[in-house]
């Protein structure tokens, strides 16, 4: 799905859910029965995109828009938090769209149960991973800093505890297309996939299944398609 689509598409859904709230508040002052909000889960892979967080700076985009239309490249600056960050083929993004009063009120922990789902779904590919103190998402090697790696960022909007944005996992992701910008901001880390820490293409929908069995299990919801 082209990046603005989904983009649209996460927006409408956010905002449906926070007029909800905003109507169960005026509900609730006058002692009207309220209304549940819904959660929803987006997977999808983009088209080539870079997309750059509120806190990020232009700087670390290293081409200009005609080399980004020569390759066939979109950008965006978008409402997340973070830095520039690739999306593309092979790469699972995903996109909560959570209510957080229907689970817990701390943005911290909610990040933390991502990393925790992307954790421990490479943990059943044999590859060990964990987070390295002052950086979100997910890493390798996070005791060598000359060999660390981030296989998965993080990058999010919460309103009125509703989420948005969220994270991407490099499945099997040309990772050529990081030499393109400074991502996430941090100069002196590598990215990395799942495809190149085993040596083979894996099947996504195969990945995509087990995080999302990790991801319920964390947050403890019920799956509907």
């Amino acid at each position: 799905m082209e990046y603005q689509e989904a983009w649209d598409y996460q927006t409408k859904i956010f905002e449906s859910i926070v007029s909800v709230k905003t109507e169960n508040r005026k509900k609730e002052d006058v002692g009207e029965a309220m209304k549940a909000t819904n959660n929803h889960l987006l997977f999808c892979e983009h088209p080539h995109v870079y997309t750059l967080g509120k806190s990020g700076k232009e700087s670390h985009l290293l081409m200009n828009q005609t080399q980004l239309d020569a390759n066939n490249i979109s950008y965006h600056k978008i409402n997340r938090g973070g830095d520039i960050t690739y999306h593309g083929p092979g790469q699972i993004v995903g996109y909560p769209i959570f209510d957080l009063d229907n689970f817990f009120t701390d943005i911290h922990k909610y990040l933390r149960y991502i990393e925790e789902a992307v954790i421990l779904t490479l943990e059943e590919y044999g590859i060990k991973s964990g987070r390295i103190e002052g950086l979100t998402g997910v890493w390798l090697d996070i005791d060598n800093p000359i060999k660390s790696r981030k296989i998965c960022a993080l990058g999010v909007k919460c309103s009125r505890w509703v989420t948005m944005h969220g994270f991407a996992f490099n499945v099997n992701t040309d990772l050529s297309l990081f030499k393109n910008i400074v991502p996430c901001g941090i100069e002196d880390k590598a990215v990395t996939s799942l495809q190149k820490e085993l040596g083979k293409k894996v099947e996504i929908e195969e990945v995509k299944s087990k995080l999302l069995v990790n991801l319920a299990n964390l947050f403890d919801f019920d799956l509907k398609s």
